[in-house]
């Protein structure tokens, strides 16, 4: 159970995500980041997200990365929105496929991020009917030599 401020780059944790809608705490099913993971309860589809603020100390490329825990219960088409400096990206995760990296994390692409707190990744419920959807932790990576 990995503690987040011992993760490289910059982790922000589901305890510091701004959540719209009710989510429950979990420690049911590891791996997870930190004290725990949130999921929506298969509740109020497409009412609910969480969405992660970092405070990027240097504009550049990351990296940025998301946690989830799965089995076959969990949402295969999780809309993420990635805000970055040119404009929002949105990403479909399977989350019923175990994470790539560590079993932990998965890539949603590299992008610009300006110094500072404008960028933010948010996680939605809309379309994930019947399933659960799992917040945990999004990272923040560095990429390349200009940082």
């Amino acid at each position: 159970k990995p503690n987040p401020k011992a993760l490289p780059g910059i982790v922000v944790d589901d305890v510091d995500a701004k959540l719209v809608g009710q989510w429950k705490h979990s420690v049911h099913t590891p791996p997870f980041v930190g004290a725990s993971y949130l999921h929506d309860m298969k509740e109020a589809k497409g009412e609910k997200s969480a969405s992660f603020t970092p405070d990027i100390p240097k504009a550049g490329r990351y990296e940025v990365r998301m946690s989830h825990n799965s089995n076959v219960r969990r949402a295969n088409g999780v809309p993420v929105t990635i805000r970055h400096a040119k404009g929002a990206t949105m990403v479909k995760v399977n989350e019923g496929e175990h994470a790539p990296i560590e079993k932990h994390f998965r890539s949603l692409g590299v992008y610009r991020f300006e110094k500072g707190t404008a960028g933010s990744v948010t996680i939605g419920t809309a379309g994930t009917n019947g399933k659960y959807v799992i917040v945990d932790a999004v990272q923040f990576l560095p990429v390349g030599k200009k940082q």
